[in-house]
């Protein structure tokens, strides 16, 4: 076996690297030099490359051992939640239903009403944690940040009117999501329609690499694709369903029956809670609506809970942070061919998922509507909830 031999070259070399090397990485360095001088290198190395013998001894015991003996990342304070190894998990289970997105679809910013102090005594109140335990409220505020939980309201997001019910509305719907994600057989979607999508070489704001130039005028699209999606919050799984006619109601529990043989499969739910934003097309008065959603229930076996948040805070629907990713992930891109805006649609990612996508050909007629006598007999199988009857409805095959 052949050793290093240390010729004047062969010095300046090994001390031009080891200047620029530091701490572990250095000690590491030297210990392999002196492997490979052989028998005597501890003494070669302290003479003629000036390295210190504590040093050497000490990097040759890292590497024999694989193991860096300061270790400063071990050393100092520990973290909250090396303390608390829930605490991270409970601060997105208190903050996460009162959410929203950022309603321009410009970033991915999470909003949260609720400020650190309030996040923290819900954690005593709600979590069982005591005061005594719990980090301050500043170091809560950090968590929330690093977590891109933004806890303030911002203008944008404030919203347009607030009615009587709005707080009991969402006390409702907070309660029935938390109820959804933690009972084993009901799974929750939460679903909306995007605004339409027009094909074409359209600017749509931002920038890209490819250097190609939007249209600096107005005209008609090539065709307008619309976009429904149904996203499991408790999953962070996403489904997007493109189609060239209308989102209807029709449309909308077609997507769900599509999606019916994979949710069975997975979790064989008895009960389907839907959050949606209560929009024309899926208001819970919407008739036709309220026949595919009794049809669906009762043709399957499977109470279906609707579940809608207030007037004028659709932002707080989960599906609506999908938008925000979407909206984001092809920025800058000129969406001028259906194949493009699937295919940008497919590499989004939500959590480090992608989302299912799907195109749905057909044609839709919008404006169905029942007459008020076929409208009652549906009527008499559904139950609303007193006082908030448009905002919470149960289909329960087992009730009628």
């Amino acid at each position: 076996m052949e050793f290093l031999q240390l010729d004047e070259v062969t010095i300046k070399i090994l001390k031009d690297t080891e200047e620029i090397l530091e701490g572990y990485d250095s000690r590491i360095f030297k210990a392999k030099v002196v492997h490979a001088l052989g028998p005597g290198g501890q003494r070669k190395a302290e003479r003629d490359l000036e390295w210190n013998r504590k040093t050497i001894r000490k990097g040759l015991y890292e590497l024999e051992n694989n193991a860096c003996l300061d270790r400063l990342s071990e050393t100092g304070r520990k973290s909250s939640e090396y303390h608390l190894p829930n605490l991270l998990e409970d601060i997105t289970a208190t903050v996460k239903p009162s959410s929203q997105a950022d309603p321009t679809f410009r970033t991915t910013q999470l909003y949260s009403p609720l400020t650190a102090g309030e996040v923290r005594r819900r954690l005593i109140e709600d979590m069982g944690y005591n005061d005594e335990e719990l980090p301050c409220e500043r170091t809560i505020r950090t968590k929330l940040n690093d977590m891109e939980y933004k806890p303030q309201k911002v203008e944008k997001t404030k919203p347009v009117k607030k009615i009587p019910q709005t707080d009991a509305i969402f006390d409702r719907v907070h309660s029935i999501n938390k109820d959804a994600d933690e009972t084993e057989g009901v799974v929750r979607a939460s679903i909306d329609a995007k605004a339409a999508i027009n094909i074409g070489p359209f600017s749509r704001g931002g920038y890209n690499r490819s250097g190609i130039q939007a249209s600096d005028h107005d005209f008609d699209p090539e065709t307008v694709l619309k976009l429904f999606g149904v996203f499991l919050p408790a999953h962070d799984e996403s489904f997007l369903y493109f189609t060239e006619s209308s989102v209807t109601p029709d449309f909308m529990f077609d997507v769900l029956e599509d999606l019916r043989p994979e949710i069975d499969r997975r979790f064989s739910p008895h009960t389907l809670v839907i959050n949606s934003d209560n929009g024309p097309d899926n208001s819970s008065h919407r008739t036709q609506f309220v026949k595919r959603a009794a049809e669906f229930a009762f043709e399957k076996g499977i109470t279906v809970r609707l579940a809608y948040y207030p007037p004028c805070h659709s932002k707080y629907n989960p599906i609506e942070r999908v938008w925000g990713v979407l909206e984001n992930h092809w920025n800058g891109e000129l969406l001028n061919s259906v194949e493009k805006v699937m295919g940008l649609a497919r590499t989004m990612k939500w959590n480090g998922k992608n989302p299912a996508v799907k195109m749905v050909k057909g044609i839709y007629e919008t404006g169905v509507k029942l007459t008020k006598k076929v409208m009652a007999g549906y009527e008499a199988l559904i139950n609303r909830l007193p006082g908030l009857e448009k905002r919470f409805v149960d289909i329960i095959p087992d009730a009628a």
